[in-house]
């Protein structure tokens, strides 16, 4: 198992920013670490990259204890935090020597990163000359200059536009067929691009682990229908598995039913039996976005 994380809690004084949190990511895998501001994200990822300590609680990352063997730990995992700290006024290349002499890594090794992350063409110039994207991908390769078995990203694609996105994201995704990452973020079209598990956390506590193809095979979908006539919100709710029925303006209605299955065929029926004319009807599925917010909003 390459993280493993059981009863773990954190406070800051009397805050308690991690609440018994447990969860296991094995290898090769990406799983997408979401919450919002303050949920305890950042905390966890510090933990696990031996930064901070837990409160409570034991973590094992490649099998080492992040308390009791923090070098072990800091020599496996690869970490790109959220801020991406950069010495600008370095080369490129002089920056990736600089911090592969702190692993003792070969020349080779530095060219190798070089190419990996798609920095060969800006790998002449100063770090302070760079674009957003390229500054991420410097960070990437020195998170990976020593061959780490986990990656852990802090927001490795905040602020990038969508081309460097688009590069970012195939970039981790070609990592996460060898290795484990574990990344946090906050834009839900890149986890549903790029990861395989979804973790959400609220307030310091897990309210989701799942796989993201389980979470799309069982979604919800949302019917849009619009009738000739006002209907009443609680007849709606008689038709099978609704779980809201919303009327945004006019004669629109958009349902939500707790289910995969296509409903189009019960708005119809409902529709033809109350002698209603449907002047359209459309299905949309509930997107990853819609259940965090649903899950972190209280």
């Amino acid at each position: 198992m390459s993280i493993e994380v059981i009863g773990v809690s954190k406070l800051y004084g009397n805050q308690k920013a991690l609440n018994n949190i447990s969860f296991k990511v094995s290898k090769p895998e990406i799983v997408g670490f979401l919450g919002p501001n303050g949920a305890g994200k950042s905390t966890m990822m510090k933990i696990l990259t031996t930064y901070i300590n837990a409160s409570s609680g034991n973590i094992k990352v490649n099998s080492f204890d992040v308390t009791k063997n923090a070098k072990s730990v800091q020599k496996s995992v690869g970490y790109l935090p959220e801020n991406n700290p950069l010495y600008l006024d370095m080369f490129v290349k002089e920056y990736l020597a600089f911090n592969a002499q702190v692993y003792k890594i070969s020349k080779e090794r530095i060219i190798e990163v070089i190419e990996l992350t798609g920095l060969t063409p800006e790998s002449h110039k100063k770090i302070g000359q760079l674009s957003k994207g390229y500054r991420q991908r410097v960070g990437l390769a020195c998170a990976l200059l020593h061959d780490p078995e986990v990656l852990i990203l802090d927001e490795p694609t905040t602020g990038l536009d969508p081309n460097q996105l688009v590069d970012i994201r195939n970039l981790i995704k070609t990592i996460g067929k060898t290795k484990t990452v574990f990344l946090s973020t906050h834009i839900m079209q890149e986890v549903e691009a790029m990861c395989d598990r979804v973790i959400i956390i609220n307030k310091g506590e897990i309210v989701a682990d799942k796989k993201l193809m389980e979470l799309q095979e069982g979604k919800e979908q949302t019917v849009i229908v619009e009738f000739d006539f006002r209907v009443e919100d609680a007849f709606l709710m008689k038709l099978p598995k609704v779980k809201t029925v919303i009327n945004p303006h006019g004669f629109i209605y958009e349902i939500t039913f707790k289910t995969s299955e296509d409903m189009r065929s019960y708005v119809f029926d409902f529709a033809h039996d109350n002698q209603l004319k449907i002047l359209q009807l459309n299905q949309k599925n509930a997107s990853l976005e819609s259940m965090f917010r649903e899950l972190t909003s209280h």
